[in-house]
């Protein structure tokens, strides 16, 4: 067997001396692979920065309204019942400031045939989930008080004692706007827009004349405190109301 060798004089070529990368290009290369890894710890990040802010620095409530009806009101009315029922209310929380929230619940009693299932779901299980916490609505605005107590049962009788089970009389139970000289005489201004997606404009108060107000009811003592709150802020508003039996209504 002949072996072949390569002859002692031939010359090998030396490896290529090992390349020197700038300072960007290094940058360049590990942003290329990492990047990904860069973005998701980004947003990672402010997903946990936002709901840091809302669960520290989110504006707490002193008082909460609840409004129940067919459809929603204008925001400019909400903003303005707001704004304004503020003034007669006191810092509960000690945040330096009067907040009022108002929670809007979409729901019809009356179960007509063009309601969305869907929407009214969704209301009454939003307005359940309300009326079940402590720092919940305690003054509602009601398009239907006859259909809100019978299915909900939640208000109080105008002189403060609580309605047996089944009660029917919820005329004893509310007022109706217009016949509140505070509420009526408020300076709740224009809204624009009945929805977000139109520019009907109109008078905030011609929307709410015709709805009635209640206080709910105290049926847990732990709940006094905050009841007592409400029941103050309640007595101004509707102080010099006519009850429904004496304004003919």
């Amino acid at each position: 067997m002949a072996w072949v060798t390569k002859d002692s004089q031939e010359e090998y070529e030396a490896p290529p001396a090992p390349r020197n990368y700038t300072k960007q290009e290094k940058a360049a290369n590990w942003w290329h692979y990492q990047k990904w890894y860069v973005i998701a710890g980004v947003v990672a990040a402010i997903i946990v920065a936002w709901i840091v802010r809302d669960v520290v620095f989110q504006v707490k409530p002193d008082y909460e309204v609840g409004y129940v009806g067919q459809s929603e009101l204008p925001p400019d009315t909400v903003e303005a019942l707001q704004t304004t029922l503020a003034s007669f209310g006191e810092d509960l929380n000690g945040d330096g400031k009067v907040v009022v929230t108002v929670n809007q619940f979409t729901v019809d009693f009356n179960d007509s045939d063009n309601t969305d299932a869907y929407t009214q779901m969704a209301g009454v299980t939003k307005l359940s989930a309300d009326l079940s916490t402590e720092k919940g609505s305690y003054l509602f605005l009601l398009q239907d008080p006859e259909g809100f107590e019978a299915q909900i049962g939640a208000l109080q009788y105008l002189d403060g004692t609580l309605p047996p089970d089944g009660s029917t009389d919820w005329e004893k139970m509310v007022y109706r706007w217009s016949d509140c000289p505070v509420l009526a005489g408020l300076d709740l201004g224009q809204y624009t827009g009945l929805t977000v997606m139109d520019d009907t404009t109109g008078e905030n108060q011609d929307l709410l004349a015709d709805l009635y107000v209640g206080l709910r009811g105290n049926w847990r003592e732990k709940e006094e405190d905050t009841y007592q709150a409400n029941l103050t802020l309640w007595q101004a508003l509707t102080a010099g109301a006519a009850p429904l039996a004496e304004s003919g209504s």
